[in-house]
Order: structure tokens, then C-alpha cells, then sequence
């Protein structure tokens, strides 16, 4: 049995986690700064990062008594080293290495990309590579191949915003407030696409692109101008959940037929979506066995964090992440 530590500090969650063999979550305690940064309409990255500061000592605490495990227990720190906000992942790399130091513990710097592949990992632990997989969140939209343990091969990726920029960019035009994704998520629910239609972004291979659908959104927003109902925003908000949606599946579809794969996942802080995880069932049909993580491992956590750490560090990985992948 081998223990893994999980510190994640990437962004505007605050996480620590404990897990065994890189597959089984014995705790894995989230704080989200969203209350933080709701007035700021967005993440402010110097708030953050003091956040992380300040709350990283008790959540260490909260995490090793919930898995009921000691210091001298563990056999591994690992910690995001990126991508994600400067300030923020070193505060989280600060204090991984110096619990790493002080408990003479092996440290290792996790992608945090492959965090959201391994989530999955978590919530199947008979998942194994080869995988096709199609990360989106907030800063990414990607398709990779994984063909075996710590290794990605990058198939496509967006040109310009990421699916979840895109989202809190329409939420924003739209009057919803941060965070947008969420949000722009439930509105969908209450609105018909095809009252309202807006473009499906297509590029040729395997990229995506999401500017153009944005700006066509505030195009239709100053057509409509100060006669925009509450049913408008809903039905735009509900296009451009389904334009982005069929978009990023539409390569997933491509990549699929092209390179053809039994296992598929989906994973990031936007698998949390409503459509997107209904559509992808959907779209990969009988072809291949589709993984999505549990909702609660979609968004950035220490648990996929420790889990990519034990098989990054079994597999001598070298990351770099200002190559993303």
C-alpha cells in the first residue's frame, strides 16, 4: 500500500487529499474561494493566492484525520506545479516542499491537465490507458491520446478561449455573475436553443475555436437591445450551451472514428455540465466505454492531483508545465 498527499493551489480552490495506490480516495477536503471573488465578477489572482496561504495548514489537518493517517504514514507529497496562477501555484509548491523536507518525504510536481484525466481513474479504478481523452475547463479545451501510464499525446486544442472562458464570458454578457458556467448552466435549462439559434464554431481537424460564437452572442444581445426578455437570455443562454457542447463533441466524434479508442473520458470543471455529460454519452454511443467523473472531481481537487503524482512518480515522468501536456 502506498500514500499519496495531494496539494492543489492552481487557481480558486484551496485543496488537500489523501490517497492510496493512486486509485482510492481516503480523503480529499475542498475549499472554494468563489464567496472571495463573486464581487470582483472573476478570480484576482493576488486574493487567491493569500487565500491558499492562509487556509492550507487546516485543510492539511482536516485531511489527514479524515483518512485517519499519520505524517510517517505517507509515502509521497505531490503538488501542482501548473499551468495555473503564478502566485497561487507557488504557494502551493512552497508548502509541499516543505512538508516534503521536514517529514523526509519523496516530492513530485503534478501537470495539473493530467489531474483531471487521472479523476477519472478515481471514479473507475478499472480504467487504464489507452484512452482517448477531451479536457475542459476553464483555461483549456484539449483532445489527447494517453497510449500508456504518464505519457499524452496532444491531438487538438482551442486556437482561443477554452470552452469555460467562453461560458463565463456569455454568463457575464448575459447579467449572470460569477461563477458563470454554473450559471449559464441553469438558465440553459429554462430556454430553448432554436428560438434564439447561434453558429456552431468549426474549424478543420481536431481545434476548437469560441471567439466567433461570443462575439455572434453579443451581437444578438445589442440587436435586441433594451427589449431583451428574461425567456431571450434564456433561450441564447441554452445556443450557446448547445453550440459549444456540440462543438467540442464534434471532434471527439472525429477523433474517435479516426483514432479509435475502448475507453473515453471526459473530465474538467466543464464535464460538470448538464448537456455536455447527457450529449457525450450520447455522441460516443457503443463504440467505447465513456468515463466522466463524479461532479465533485470535475473541478480542480487534491485527490486527482495525488493520484497523477503516484503514477507520474512510478512512471519517471518529467513535467514541464509551460508545455501544458
Amino acid at each position: 500500500m502506498s500514500l499519496t498527499l495531494g496539494i492543489e493551489t492552481s487557481c480558486d480552490e484551496t485543496s488537500v487529499a489523501v490517497v492510496e495506490d493512486g486509485r482510492k480516495v481516503l480523503a480529499n477536503v475542498i475549499h472554494s474561494q468563489v464567496d472571495l471573488h463573486r464581487d470582483f465578477g472573476g478570480v484576482v489572482p493576488e486574493l487567491a493566492a493569500r487565500d491558499h496561504l492562509e487556509r492550507l495548514p487546516g485543510l492539511l489537518d482536516l485531511a489527514l484525520e479524515k483518512a485517519s493517517v499519520q505524517p510517517r504514514d505517507l509515502d509521497l507529497v505531490a503538488v501542482t506545479r501548473g499551468p495555473g496562477l503564478v502566485g497561487c501555484l507557488l504557494v502551493g509548491v512552497g508548502v509541499g516542499e516543505g512538508l516534503a523536507a521536514a517529514w523526509d518525504k519523496p516530492l513530485t510536481g503534478v501537470n495539473h491537465l493530467w489531474g483531471h484525466i487521472y479523476a477519472a481513474m478515481l471514479s473507475r479504478p478499472d480504467l487504464e490507458p489507452p484512452l482517448l481523452g477531451l479536457v475542459v475547463s476553464g483555461a483549456h479545451s484539449d483532445l489527447v491520446r494517453m497510449p500508456e501510464q504518464g505519457r499524452f499525446v496532444v491531438l487538438g486544442r482551442t486556437r482561443d478561449d477554452a470552452a469555460g472562458e467562453a461560458f463565463d464570458k456569455a454568463a457575464r454578457m448575459l447579467g449572470l455573475g460569477f461563477p458563470g458556467g454554473p450559471a449559464l448552466d441553469r438558465l440553459a435549462r429554462k430556454g430553448d436553443p432554436d428560438r434564439r439559434p447561434l453558429p456552431r464554431p468549426s474549424l478543420p481537424g481536431l481545434e476548437y475555436s469560441f471567439s466567433g460564437l461570443k462575439t455572434a452572442l453579443l451581437y444578438r444581445l445589442r440587436d435586441l437591445g433594451d427589449s431583451v426578455t428574461e425567456q431571450d437570455k434564456a433561450d441564447l443562454a441554452a445556443a450557446f450551451e448547445r453550440s459549444v457542447v456540440e462543438s467540442l463533441l464534434e471532434k471527439l466524434d472525429r477523433a474517435l472514428n479516426e483514432q479509435p479508442a475502448t475507453e473515453i473520458v471526459v473530465a474538467g470543471g466543464v464535464a460538470a455540465n448538464t448537456l455536455l455529460r447527457r450529449r457525450a454519452g450520447e455522441v460516443v454511443g457503443h463504440r467505447a466505454r465513456l468515463t466522466m467523473p463524479p461532479l465533485e472531481l470535475c473541478t480542480d481537487n487534491a485527490a486527482m492531483i495525488a493520484a497523477a503524482g503516484y503514477y507520474g512518480a512510478r512512471h519517471a515522468a518529467n513535467v514541464d508545465p509551460s508545455l501544458s501536456w
